[in-house]
């Protein structure tokens, strides 16, 4: 079944273009929420839009971007501390992205992308806390408020992104290739 989110393997520049919108979209997000940004949506809908790579190079800078703001306009303190879980961030971002694109590649359509959104949000949240857990910090920052609030937020950013991209596929009037054939 096609799937009208993906991009077809020989628009490359439509390709570039959407990842370049993504990083930039990131900026914009990561200004306004600071630590909330929607990393996991980001990955999520990088992975069900993009080929393999394509989407762990977009998901990577969305997180680079993501620190970039953080240190220079929104003055993250410089140490140890805050440069190794900005790190683990990344390594977390960068599973998510793993985690959507392998269930983009065997569950179809809207089933994919609900199943891509939701493991890539858990494999988010779950890693923090384990991590958190591991280093003694306890589960205060884990409380339903705080989990629903990142759920949320993740959500409608997952939500409209993929709006943004179906209006994108519908604006083309062109076939679209399905998600498992953009994986290459």
């Amino acid at each position: 079944m096609p799937n009208t989110l993906a991009l077809s393997q020989s628009a490359t520049g439509k390709r570039m273009g959407w990842s370049l919108f993504l990083v930039a979209l990131s900026l914009v997000f990561s200004l306004a929420l600071a630590c909330a940004v929607p990393l996991a949506a980001f990955a999520a809908i990088a992975a069900a839009t993009l080929s393999r790579r394509e989407a762990l190079y977009t998901a990577f800078s969305v997180w680079l971007a993501n620190q970039i703001v953080g240190f220079t306009c929104l003055h993250y303190p410089i140490d140890a501390t805050t440069f190794a879980w900005g790190a683990v961030l990344g390594v977390i971002t960068i599973a998510c992205c793993e985690t959507a694109g392998a269930l983009c590649r065997h569950l179809p359509g809207a089933m994919g992308l609900a199943a891509a959104f939701l493991a890539s949000f858990f494999v988010y949240e779950g890693t923090l806390l384990i991590i958190d857990i591991a280093l003694g910090l306890g589960t205060a920052a884990f409380t339903v408020v705080i989990v629903t609030r990142i759920f949320l937020i993740n959500f409608c950013a997952f939500g409209s992104l993929v709006a943004l991209r179906f209006l994108g596929a519908v604006t083309t009037h062109k076939p679209q290739k399905a998600i498992a054939d953009n994986h290459a």
